[in-house]
């Protein structure tokens, strides 16, 4: 039997499976289970119980032992993956026991091929490579040299970690990589090249590699070894600072893990998505995804996995400068490294205590571990921790300074140990190909050149980073590991969305091998995608239903989905064509055939309804009814049904078509429904933000109407008062001239006040008329641009003088614009509360001031300034990234200037950018006069 077989080998043996009965599909059977085992363990299973059921109970005595013994093997690799190592182990040996027994070569060599990854995951490198080395001889012995080759290219995987040198020395030569290799063979092959390269710092080459390893063990299905490859490569990706690409294939491993429930690989994903968030500087996402990494990978604790796990530990808390927990990490790891006998860990386990050791004012041990460390990447060949300790060791002599005395490197040409040091990771991160040098290194440069006051140096080396810093952190890859972090509630939606995806590839291309020996499936492919393509759960019935019509021509089509996990509630019901009600169905009801195939999450087939004599919601019009559950994974979304009014009409072809298109279906409206929680997350989050500008909007409103009004009525009541007095005067002694020309001239007096106060009300009730119109239409208008900044200012001055600021306006008047006034209003009310809520964080006496240039060529130039306290530098590149705040639950929701760069690039069609320094903070605007035009088909979402 073959070690792994082909997608198409399989896909032969499930067809050839279908109308075989009794003992004579055990043929079948067996070749099948044993090559479902990593792509569909459970199903590999329940085959194999089946045919152990089929077995002759003399097995044990005549020709089927050796099924026996594949079957025992099959049950302990499948309880390798789900991480029961024990009970792998115990059913491995009884498997050798039995296969060694009969000869059986092959078998005694799979079987070795199997206690090699337990021991692996065990921790045991002795034992996996003297389990590795049975195995090729077991291979040689049976004449099997494709087994042998494979055995011999992963004992060279693991030798590359122990000495790169003495692997391709030895194993250098073994391989030929040619175009007719088999591709279990290929997948290891590259496997093999790709640490090599790794190992050398070739991370380009090593992606390559791993990228055929990913191929070809998808292709065999050898599902782990997949997964394996697709965090590698996301691994050199993520080396390279390409963490777009990083994370694209960390999700793509993901995607492979979870549906499989087995422990190790979807430990591995996390871990490695983990540190490429973590590389993104979102260090609260990356400890979530690490902290669950590593309460998955307990079991494996001796194994490499664990190791790395430490290692990204403690990176992580040298990112968050706990420095003493990055040293225990580091320390763990150095023991790790030493029992492993793996000549990266204990660079990087040397390199990660020097740093810690220097921030806890152990400068001398810390420079010794980082010589350690420098050296022994120097003699591997390992430029990217060559050049992670070279930094290492500039971090020493920079914070030593003058407080320690170090000694001066060899060979310096530079001012100081720091620069040689940092001179020497930049000329060492130029020998790797494809690698882009990280913006930190300049930026530790440009801060070092400052320090000694060479300013060329320093502005060179700024400009650098800069450019680093714009290509390693894009907007996007930022993106995506901002919503790893933040919509945690639908990232499993979303991953298995992805895997959905996946899995309607997956069985398009299956269908496109069942059309060799069916014309009527020949369309299958192109149905799949169709019916996956939709977001939207009544576009998937419409699709579901043309198909099934033109396949299977049903007097009934029925979905029926799952609500609450206690009933069946009919979404989609047709009778000859025409919509049809029905009845909401209790789980337990006995008489209801789709209950009872959710309650067994198996297929039910009435082939004669007529005889049955209970026939549940069926019609009268049914003769025969098929049922098929809508299963992704563990999970029941619900049923699909067609009936007929002939008897049998389903056979075991058009059950096939069906259960096609259950998958199908199963697929799409999981992903619809993960679609919609997606978006009602994203509303609920975006509604809170508009609520809170509004409750802003409507305190600024009453507090400025309170006071030109309250004065007026303060007036008014004066002059009642002073009419009451001149009317008892004018009734009583008599009035006298004076007395009436007093009254009239402060009745003059306050019916100007009094008017006054009343006309500032009412300018002030036109501004706020108007911003309220732009707020909430957001419609398009020429407006005068000095008029609407008074007009926003307006609303804002209650919240900016309680808080003890100022504000100044110098705005031109006649700069007319053909633009949006609301989502501009919306931008500086925006800007407005983020000086006050950060910029004078704990400060009084601020001053804003914003401003505006004569129109150039078209464009107006705004002008934001505050004199705060400034933005850190390690944040300004992020500051208009989505829900990025440093006031988390203070009042920050990180959306305020993530929303205003949104409207001023779109629907504005200008540019926003930001400087900063201790003495503040200036956001500069260019707006065009005349904003771009909006597609009226899909308007620009404003938030």
């Amino acid at each position: 039997m073959q070690m792994f077989a082909l997608e198409t080998d399989v896909a032969h043996w499930e067809l050839a499976l279908l109308p075989l009965r009794g003992p004579a599909r055990l043929p079948v059977l067996l070749p099948l289970a044993w090559h479902l085992r990593q792509r569909d363990s459970l199903r590999a299973v329940a085959l194999a119980d089946e045919a152990e059921a089929l077995l002759p109970p003399v097995a044990a005595e005549d020709f089927l032992r050796p099924a026996l013994g594949r079957l025992r093997l099959l049950r302990a690799e499948v309880a390798w993956l789900m991480g029961e190592l024990e009970t792998a182990q115990r059913l491995a040996d009884e498997a050798l026991c039995l296969l060694r027994g009969l000869g059986d070569h092959a078998g005694c060599a799979d079987t070795h091929w199997l206690r090699a990854w337990i021991a692996v995951d065990n921790g045991d490198h002795l034992y996996r490579d003297a389990e590795l080395a049975r195995c090729a001889q077991a291979a040689r012995d049976g004449g099997d040299s494709e087994r042998e080759a494979i055995a011999d290219a992963a004992s060279a995987r693991w030798a590359v970690l122990r000495d790169i040198g003495s692997a391709r020395e030895r194993w250098g030569d073994r391989f030929d990589l040619a175009d007719d290799a088999p591709p279990a063979l290929d997948c290891w092959i590259n496997d093999f090249l790709g640490m090599a390269a790794s190992q050398s710092s070739d991370f380009g080459g090593a992606a390559g590699f791993y990228l055929r390893t990913y191929e070809a063990a998808l292709e065999t299905g050898q599902i782990r070894a997949a997964i394996i490859a697709a965090t590698n490569i996301g691994e050199k990706f993520s080396n390279l600072n390409d963490h777009h690409s990083a994370l694209e294939w960390m999700q793509r491993a993901l995607d492979l893990a979870r549906p499989t429930g087995w422990p190790r690989s979807i430990g591995a994903a996390l871990l490695h998505t983990a540190d490429t968030v973590r590389r993104l500087g979102r260090l609260d996402g990356a400890d979530e995804l690490l902290h669950e990494a590593l309460e998955i990978l307990q079991p494996y604790a001796a194994s490499r996995l664990y190791a790395i796990a430490l290692q990204y530990k403690g990176d992580l808390c040298l990112a968050r400068r706990d420095y003493a927990a990055a040293l225990d990490a580091f320390e763990r790891l150095a023991v790790r490294a030493d029992v492993l006998e793996q000549a990266d860990f204990r660079m990087v386990a040397r390199r990660g205590q020097a740093h810690a050791l220097c921030f806890l004012d152990r400068p001398a041990e810390a420079l010794v571990l980082a010589q350690q460390a420098v050296e022994l990447a120097h003699g591997h060949h390992n430029a990217y921790n060559h050049i992670a300790g070279l930094r290492v060791l500039a971090l020493i002599h920079s914070r030593a300074g003058d407080r320690h005395a170090l000694p001066t490197p060899d060979g310096m040409t530079e001012a100081n140990a720091t620069l040689h040091y940092l001179h020497r990771a930049l000329h060492t991160a130029s020998t790797i190909q494809g690698y882009t040098v990280p913006g930190d290194l300049f930026d530790a440069l440009a801060a070092e050149y400052a320090r000694l006051e060479d300013y060329r140096n320093a502005y060179e080396m700024a400009r650098a980073a800069s450019v680093a810093h714009e290509k390693t952190h894009s907007q996007e890859a930022t993106g995506r590991a901002i919503a790893m972090q933040v919509h945690q509630q639908t990232e499993q939606a979303r991953a298995e969305g992805m895997h959905h995806r996946e899995l309607a590839m997956s069985e398009a291309r299956r269908a496109e091998l069942l059309q060799q020996t069916s014309a009527t499936l020949e369309h299958l492919s192109a149905i799949g995608q169709e019916i996956t393509i939709h977001l939207d759960a009544g576009a998937v019935y419409e699709v579901l239903d043309r198909y099934v019509q033109a396949l299977l021509a049903p007097h009934v089509f029925a979905v029926y989905l799952l609500d609450g996990g206690r009933a069946l509630v009919p979404a989609f019901v047709r009778e000859g064509g025409a919509p049809m009600v029905h009845r909401r169905i209790d789980l337990d009801d006995t008489t209801a055939w789709c209950a009872r195939c959710v309650r067994e999450r198996g297929e039910v087939y009435i082939e004669d309804a007529t005889v049955l004599p209970v026939r549940g919601p069926l019609p009268d019009s049914t003769a025969s009814a098929l049922y098929v559950p809508l299963l992704l994974g563990e999970r029941v979304l619900g049923v699909m049904s067609v009936q007929s009014p002939q008897a049998h009409s389903y056979g075991e072809r058009e059950r096939l078509i069906f259960r096609t298109l259950c998958a199908y279906g199963a697929i799409a409206l999981d992903n619809a429904q993960a679609y919609r929680q997606l978006q009602e997350a994203q509303s609920q989050l975006v509604s809170q933000e508009k609520l809170a500008a509004l409750g802003a909007l409507m305190a600024g409103v009453a507090h400025e109407l309170n006071t030109p009004i309250g004065n007026s009525l303060l007036i008014a009541s004066t002059l009642e008062q002073k009419t009451e007095e001149l009317e008892k005067t004018m009734n009583g002694p008599g009035l006298r001239r004076s007395e009436l020309t007093a009254f009239i001239n402060d009745a003059r007096k306050a019916s100007e006040l009094v008017m006054r106060g009343l006309r500032s009300a009412a300018d002030l009730v036109a501004s706020f008329k108007q911003v309220a119109v732009d707020r909430t239409t957001e419609q398009r208008r020429m407006f005068n641009l000095q008029q609407v900044t008074h007009e926003i200012v307006a609303t804002m001055m209650n919240r900016i003088r309680a808080s003890g600021h100022r504000i100044a306006c110098e705005v031109p008047d006649g700069i007319v614009m053909d633009s949006y006034p609301g989502p501009f209003g919306q931008v500086v009310t925006n800007l407005i509360n983020n000086a006050l809520l950060h910029a004078f964080d704990g400060r009084a006496n601020g001053h804003i001031k914003l401003t505006a240039r004569p129109p150039v060529d078209g464009r107006v130039t705004v002008v934001f300034a505050d004199d705060g306290g400034g933005i850190a530098q390690e944040h300004l590149s992020r500051i208009f990234d989505p829900f990025f705040t440093t006031k988390l639950g203070q009042g920050g929701s990180g959306l305020g200037l993530s929303i205003s760069y949104n409207i001023v690039t779109s629907l504005l069609g200008g540019q926003i950018g930001v400087t900063s320094s201790p003495a503040g903070t200036t956001f500069t605007l260019e707006l065009p006069l005349v904003a771009p035009s909006q597609d009226p088909a899909s308007p620009a979402t404003i938030y």
